[in-house]
């Protein structure tokens, strides 16, 4: 049953953005289990699972594995003070930067793994990303100025 249980958590923070224990003790329930906090606690203590920055700022629970590829509250400082402005042109998007910061905005775009980027090129003050689609396009663009406001 517990090992079943921690499976199931682990499909669950692999799938959704899971910030609280009452979150995943709910989702375990619709699941079907029965579980209370205090055993999903002691699940996340013994399963050694962390809370790592998402992409828009926020905290959620991830494996050791899953957070060496989260973003780093280092890496959104620097996309947020160096960004001047964000332009979807078709499936791309178009940011400008400080000068000279385009690299570590553009690192931080990657390390955000967002399904929507294809990839992104660095200049020195301008970052194209490139996506599937113009609908992507968008999406990103709006995800982009969450996390800078």
């Amino acid at each position: 049953m517990k090992s079943t249980r921690q499976a199931a958590i682990l499909n669950l923070i692999d799938k959704h953005d899971i910030k609280t224990q009452k979150e995943l003790a709910d989702m375990l329930k619709t699941q079907g289990f029965e579980v209370t906090q205090a055993t999903v606690s002691r699940d996340i203590k013994e399963m050694r699972l962390l809370k790592v920055l998402t992409g828009l700022g926020e905290y959620k629970y991830a494996t050791a594995d899953q957070a060496e590829y989260s973003v780093s509250d280092r890496f959104v400082r620097m996309f947020v003070d160096s960004v001047i402005s964000i332009e979807a042109a078709g499936n791309i998007i178009v940011i400008k930067t400080l000068a000279g910061s385009a690299n570590v905005a553009g690192e931080a775009i990657d390390s955000m793994r967002w399904p929507e980027i294809v990839g992104t090129l660095s200049g020195d003050n301008t970052i194209f990303v490139i996506v599937h689609n113009e609908a992507d396009a968008e999406e990103v663009v709006r995800k982009f100025n969450e996390i800078l406001r």
